[in-house]
Parts: C-alpha cells; sequence; structure tokens
C-alpha cells in the first residue's frame, strides 16, 4: 500500500516492510520517512516490520495548502495505524516526530500502542517563555522563516551543518550524507517548511506526556544545538512516568546518522 488517505483526503505516502512486531518511525523536518535509512535496515534485519511515511507537505504525501500543525499530524498518524491495522506497535519519533507521538496519545490513547521512544524528539516545549526559561527565543524561529523565504536552498545547505554538527574540524557525517539530506528537504513543500517551523518550535506538549501510558525511551544529544535537550529530553523523561533516559555526550541533533550503529543497539535493546 503506498498510500494511505488522511481524514481531509490528503494521500500519505508510506512505506511498509517486513514480518514481526511493527514499529512505525516518525521523520523530522525537513526531512522523508527515508531519513531512517540506517534504522530500517537495522530493525529488519532484526526482525521487525518497519513503517515511514512522509509527514503531510514533506516527501512525497501531498502537499495541502494548510493543515501543518499537531492535532492534524497526529490524525495523520492515526490514520497511518488504523489503515494498516496495526496492534501492539512501537512508535519512534525523530526530533519533529516527537510531537506527533505526544499528541497522538493524548488524542487517540495507547490501546494499539506498545512502547514509544523520543529521539532528539521536540516533545517537550521549545519556545522560551515565563514558564520554559531553557527554551529557544522566538527570534530563532522568526529568523528561520525569513532565511527559508528569501533562498530555501541555502538554507537547508547551511541548517544540515548544524543538524549534524559539521564545523571546520568535526566531520561527523559524509558529504554524500549532507547532499542527500538536501535532496530530501528540497522534496517538501516551501509552505509546509514554513509552516512547520511554528509547529515544532512553539507548541507546547507538556500536558501531552500525561498520556504516556506504555514504556519509554528517551534518547538526546547532550551537544544538540537544533533541539536542545534541557526544555525537551531531560523534561521529557522526568514527566514521562517510568520513562528511560540516555543521554549521547556531546552529540549533534541527527544521532540517527552520526550514531546510527549506537542509536540502533539501543532501540532494538529496548523495543525487543
Amino acid at each position: 500500500m503506498a498510500f494511505i488517505e488522511a481524514k481531509d483526503g490528503t494521500n500519505l505516502h508510506v512505506k511498509d516492510m517486513g514480518q514481526g512486531r511493527p514499529v512505525v518511525l516518525i521523520h523530522g523536518w525537513p526531512l522523508t520517512g527515508d531519513m531512517f535509512e540506517y534504522q530500517t535496515v537495522a530493525l529488519l534485519e532484526a526482525g521487525f516490520r518497519v513503517i515511514t511515511y512522509d509527514r503531510r507537505g514533506f516527501g512525497q504525501s501531498g502537499h495541502p495548502a494548510s493543515g501543518y500543525n499537531y492535532d492534524v499530524f497526529a490524525d495523520d498518524l492515526a490514520s497511518v495505524i488504523d489503515g494498516l491495522d496495526l496492534e501492539g506497535a512501537a512508535l519512534v519519533g525523530f526530533s519533529m516526530g516527537g510531537g506527533e507521538i505526544a499528541r497522538y496519545l493524548s488524542r487517540h490513547g495507547a490501546s494499539k500502542i506498545s512502547k514509544t521512544v523520543l529521539v532528539a524528539s521536540v516533545a517537550g516545549y521549545l519556545l522560551k517563555d515565563d514558564t520554559n526559561p531553557d527554551g529557544v527565543d522566538g527570534s530563532v524561529f522568526d529568523g528561520m522563516k525569513k532565511d527559508i523565504r528569501e533562498d530555501r536552498f541555502a538554507f537547508l545547505q547551511s541548517f544540515a551543518k548544524t543538524f549534524y554538527g559539521v564545523g571546520y574540524v568535526t566531520k561527523p557525517v559524509s558529504q554524500g550524507v549532507l547532499d542527500w539530506s538536501f535532496v530530501l528537504g528540497v522534496m517538501a513543500s516551501p509552505k509546509a517548511t514554513i509552516d512547520c517551523v511554528d509547529a515544532f518550535g512553539k507548541t507546547d506538549f507538556r500536558a501531552d506526556f500525561a498520556a504516556f501510558t506504555v514504556p519509554t525511551l528517551v534518547i538526546h544529544g547532550t551537544g544538540d544545538k537544533t533541539v536542545p535537550i534541557d526544555p525537551t529530553g531531560r523534561a521529557a523523561a522526568k514527566a514521562i512516568a517510568g520513562a528511560k533516559l540516555i543521554e549521547y555526550d556531546g552529540e549533534p541533533h541527527g544521532l540517527f546518522a552520526t550514531v546510527p550503529d549506537r542509536l540502533n543497539q539501543d532501540l532494538i535493546a529496548f523495543l525487543s
């Protein structure tokens, strides 16, 4: 099944591979489900059924003009879970994808979910305000949207370097990974790319944490400059009952490509 129809008729592009216990991988901004290349291979080889899908507005899913908020994203995830008739599914959300998990659980419950994993996730609250002093200043998100409007392509190239922690000395990923990430990013609707900055940057998920009633693993890099660990990973692990936190010392945001073997081992150990 290449596409599943969301409630509003938007087509969601889905890849469903393998047999065994289902694991749904939910991608980050501004990429597609294909960002989980390393994880998909490892999970398939470990005997899991692996489902990835492109968020609306990204990759090969439909590119509507509106609907880029987490209530809609959560309902899209529900459409994928229901459309594939999944039971006992594990949900793994990277970055923006962690927000889908939080909002899905609060809107739809955990009856079809066995475990959840938040990887470098935005779940918590990214925006700095009086209740969230460790958050990111709103001017950062405004600047991102301005740069995307002016030259989305240059923005994506620059953003990828911060995303993976690439500097003058540090080269955690190859030029090929940077080029691949650019290709995935340019597949997105420019409208979705802009609107989702507010969605992941300004949505408060703290009230959603009470809906996490299944075993939960939180993985986050302490060197993450894209999604700082304090208002997100550490806050989530503290607020979710029984959650386990694994901190990757010094690692940047793009853990799935900078330390894929370590991430894969931690995922498989927890999901097994």
